[in-house]
């Protein structure tokens, strides 16, 4: 019992002596530790309510981005699919036109199979023919015999008469002009259709180039539309010409393209060469402050020269001289005593390199170079090579060939035609072009004289073609089927084909005209050509056969 009673009241006194409330300062750093906790505690949940909520918006930024990449992925394909769609419709649209045009032009070829063809049945020659009453074999003969024949004896005396009067007069002009400053003339050579026999209307007109050049130390330096230099699509075929010194290299001296300081000398010009006092080069019948040559200056000045030359030799002469036209540079007629008159033209041109071809400014009775843009454009007439193949191709054509008879009734009618109806931009040179493709494109033996009637149909079928599709195209410029025996420069051979009829595609009422006027031509050929011709039994006259 003493014992149990000892242990419980040590067990009392243990507890007491360890009771927390007897040692306050022993035990005082137990709340302070505890209040340091939580604050860290807290800190740390602020730290990580934070770091929550920046995952949080790293995380909504990411959706963001995610949805905005899914939505510029939706606009992208829908923007694909919209192209393709758009793709789709334009290559069905051109494949549709393609296929439009090539039917278009299978059907023209249809009409137009072969322009050099052999049928005679008028249905082929298009909608103008129907209903015409086209002359035979035994009418054309009879027509070509009583009013074309009979003109060639004529135009023979007169070809020689106008070129022994212009050669007086060159060589006159020569004698009244200063040989070390004004330009020098040279031989007229004669072109047109005077010259290759197949004009037949009157008042007969010789058309006479004149080749000039500048007195030395000048020359000519040609440029042309198909050299390399930018022409703007209304002036193919024109081509200007640059007065320099002989002596001068303008295609690898840039010192008149450059300013050079006043401290440098060009070693290829002297100073005196390089600087050119506006006179000399007006002296030189160049445009204002320029060294291109001047169209209106040099006709100024073929006048001038032409009038003294006249007033040189006049005393030789009974007849007087004078200037038709006064805005062509040589439009001249002679005027005898007896009231008869000869007309003829003498034209200043300029020879390009060392061809044919040459510079012309003025077209008399002519609308080839009607809307010269500039004085100092030049238009480039073939007229020498168009002569030169027309008698080559005759060299290897029959007897009597029919190919001059056509273009002869042809320049006829229409010129009949514009008698009645009025002028058209239709002109004989188109005629004459017309000829020239159909003589390269048919055999010989087709241009017999007993085919005149099909190779006549030939022509107005080609023609009709062409003022269809407003499409004729120059005989010699793109063309690489040219006789290497014509000598024709290559250049011109390789330019692009020049489509004579192309002025008349924006100008609806010149084209209109001249339609119309082809249209009635058709119409009034038979009473033309009946006017002018004896009289056939009914027999013959009964419309086309077949050769």
């Amino acid at each position: 019992m003493p014992v149990g009673l000892f242990r419980v009241c040590l067990l009392v006194i243990t507890a007491i002596v360890n009771h927390p409330l007897f040692f306050p300062k022993e035990n005082g750093t137990v709340p302070e530790n505890m209040e340091e906790i939580i604050q860290k505690m807290k800190e740390r949940e602020e730290s990580l309510r934070l770091e929550q909520l920046r995952l949080e918006q790293e995380i909504a930024d990411q959706e963001a981005a995610q949805r905005a990449l899914e939505k510029a992925a939706v606009v992208v394909e829908e923007s694909k699919e919209e192209k393709v769609r758009w793709d789709m419709w334009t290559a069905l649209s051109m494949v549709i036109f393609l296929l439009i045009e090539l039917w278009r032009q299978d059907f023209q070829e249809g009409n137009w199979q072969d322009i050099g063809g052999e049928e005679d049945d008028m249905a082929v020659l298009g909608k103008a023919f129907k209903g015409v009453a086209f002359p035979d074999k035994a009418v054309l003969a009879s027509f070509y015999e009583k009013r074309i024949l009979g003109t060639t004896g004529d135009m023979a005396r007169m070809r020689e008469m106008v070129e022994g009067f212009a050669d007086d007069l060159l060589e006159a002009l020569r004698s009244v002009c200063n040989r070390d400053a004004d330009m020098e003339v040279e031989d007229c050579v004669g072109v047109g259709s005077m010259y290759e026999n197949w004009r037949v209307r009157k008042p007969f007109v010789c058309d006479l180039i004149v080749p000039f050049a500048p007195p030395e130390p000048y020359c000519f330096r040609c440029q042309t539309w198909c050299s390399g230099d930018s022409f703007p699509p209304d002036e193919q075929g024109y081509g200007t010409i640059k007065v320099c010194r002989a002596d001068e290299d303008v295609t690898s001296c840039i010192c008149d393209k450059t300013k050079l300081g006043e401290d440098m000398l060009c070693l290829l010009h002297s100073q005196v060469s390089s600087t050119r006092p506006s006179s000399e080069m007006e002296d030189l019948l160049c445009f204002k402050n320029t060294q291109y040559l001047d169209a209106d200056q040099v006709m100024k000045w073929f006048q001038i020269a032409v009038t003294k030359a006249w007033n040189r030799i006049s005393h030789k002469y009974e007849f007087d001289l004078s200037f038709s036209l006064l805005d062509s540079p040589g439009a001249l007629k002679i005027k005898f005593k007896s009231g008869k008159s000869i007309a003829f033209n003498l034209t200043p041109v300029v020879q390009y390199e060392n061809s044919d071809v040459y510079f012309i400014s003025h077209f008399p009775r002519s609308g080839l170079a009607a809307d010269i843009t500039s004085s100092t454009h030049w238009f480039l007439t073939f007229a020498v090579y168009e002569r030169r193949f027309i008698q080559l191709v005759s060299k290897t054509l029959p007897a009597n060939a029919c190919h001059v008879s056509c273009l002869q009734i042809l320049s006829f009618l229409h010129g009949k035609q514009c008698s009645l109806t009025g002028p058209s931009g239709l002109t004989n040179y188109h005629l004459k072009t017309v000829l020239l493709h159909l003589l390269q494109a048919r055999p010989s033996q087709d241009w017999a004289p007993e085919k005149l009637e099909a190779r006549l149909q030939d022509m107005l079928k080609f023609l009709e073609k062409c003022l269809h599709e407003k499409k004729l195209y120059h005989f010699f410029i793109g063309n690489g089927k040219v006789p290497a025996e014509l000598a024709f420069p290559i250049i011109f051979q390789r330019a692009e084909p020049l489509n004579l009829f192309r002025p008349f595609v924006l100008r609806r009422d010149i084209y209109r005209k001249m339609v119309d006027t082809f249209h009635e031509m058709l119409r009034n050929m038979s009473a033309l050509i009946n006017e002018y011709t004896v009289h056939i039994p009914l027999a013959h006259t009964n419309g086309i056969r077949k050769e």
